[in-house]
């Protein structure tokens, strides 16, 4: 069964892709090689996990302003993730997004941190909704 989450537009755009949740928030300078994709961080959670392709999960962002430089690597070597949904976006996620053209949400439940790795999801975020299984 599918279940439609209402949200807001931060980034505009449509993607899909396999889960990837952190309930820690990601600083994606330092956390984040921009090469690969990968939680280098070995205090995190999602260490040595892959962010490209995913629909990235995660409290919101944390750390230094050049970490939306970073997500904008990422974008371009291929190996960032295809949306984030966020309980609640800083700007330093939020202007990594936008330059990137990475849908991002927000204000959803923290619920959302429940769904499961893997678990296919689906954001729009123009129309203001996150589509994922139960």
């Amino acid at each position: 069964m599918k279940v439609k989450i209402a949200c807001r537009r931060v980034s505009g755009g449509r993607a899909k892709g396999p889960a990837l949740v952190s309930r820690e928030p990601i600083s994606f300078l330092g956390c984040v090689d921009p090469e690969s994709g990968r939680i280098v961080d070995p205090d995190h959670p999602l260490f040595g996990r892959s962010l490209a392709g995913a629909v990235l999960i995660f409290p919101g962002g944390r750390g230094s302003t050049v970490g939306s430089y970073v997500i904008y690597q990422l974008k371009r070597r291929g190996a960032a993730p295809a949306a984030m949904i966020n309980i609640k976006t800083e700007p330093i996620v939020a202007v990594g997004a936008i330059i990137s053209d990475i849908p991002l949400v927000d204000c959803v439940s923290e619920e959302i941190l429940e769904i499961k790795d893997g678990v296919e999801v689906e954001v729009d975020s123009d129309l203001g909704h996150v589509i994922t299984a139960d």
